[in-house]
């Protein structure tokens, strides 16, 4: 599903007249089979500096609130003996965004996108990469892909099994894109739900949205996609976005990504 929010034309652009599109849009790229490996585990976040220690809720207490932010949907909730309340109060691992540094570059999807030019600084110096494996796909001509992909265990974040295999909670992935006009397609999305062992894909979804080329360049699209009803097993949220890019004079013109989220939600 794909929502536009308007911008403004981007300033620092290179003047090149905009292709015309063709009759019929070009076909899709075939979805990649499996996600592609990471190179090595996402390191820890930074640990939270030091404060004065703040005594914890009692389990009844911890519960209480949890059911309050979550009713009605929450109240036939049971939780493992492995689990308590206490713990999921302090992870609270449903109805958060799952995914670290979701807006790196700090751009602001109910603003207009910021007008910018080309650049020859690397990706992972224009802001907080952290958690995201970065790397470039060539394309013919002067276009290329920035890809960036990131691997979320359900688990260390404080869901368990019996939830993720017998309630089957929704899990919504969601993203925002730049309308930079690149080219026909300057994005792509996929997303994998895996098993246990990282590799076996138990559901998937791929989307390559195209704008309408209308109004003013630089609006924010949203792609969004919620899985139900995936079956049991899934333990590890793959999520890998493609944003176009052209060489042009002076270096690098970018396609923005922003706000990327992957959550989950008691069903109803």
């Amino acid at each position: 599903m794909a929502q536009v929010r308007g911008g403004r034309a981007r300033g620092g652009g290179t003047g090149a007249a905009r292709p015309e599109s063709p009759q019929e849009p070009p076909p899709s790229p075939p979805p990649p089979p499996s996600p592609p490996p990471l190179p090595s585990p996402a390191s820890p976040a930074a640990p939270e500096p030091p404060g004065r220690p703040q005594p914890a809720p009692s389990e009844a207490c911890a519960r209480q609130l949890l059911l309050q932010e979550w009713a009605p949907l929450g109240g036939g909730l049971r939780l493992p003996p492995s689990l308590s309340w206490n713990v999921l109060l302090l992870r609270r691992p449903l109805y958060r965004n799952l995914l670290r540094a979701p807006n790196p570059e700090g751009i602001n999807i109910y603003e207009p996108a910021p007008p910018t030019g080309p650049t020859q600084r690397p990706l992972e110096t224009l802001g907080n990469f952290r958690g995201w494996h970065i790397r470039t796909e060539m394309l013919h001509k002067d276009l290329s892909w920035t890809v960036k992909q990131q691997c979320v265990d359900l688990l260390a974040e404080g869901l368990w099994e019996e939830l993720l295999d017998d309630e089957q909670p929704d899990i919504t992935v969601m993203d925002w894109f730049e309308d930079s006009r690149l080219d026909a397609c300057v994005y792509e999305l996929h997303v994998w739900l895996l098993a246990a062992d990282r590799r076996s894909v138990i559901a998937q979804h791929h989307a390559a949205p195209r704008t309408t080329g209308r109004g003013a360049p630089g609006c924010w699209v949203q792609v969004s996609h919620v899985f139900r009803h995936y079956g049991p097993g899934v333990r590890f949220v793959h999520f890998l976005h493609k944003s176009k890019n052209r060489m042009v004079p002076g270096g690098l013109q970018r396609t923005r990504v922003t706000d990327s989220s992957v959550s989950v939600q008691l069903r109803e």
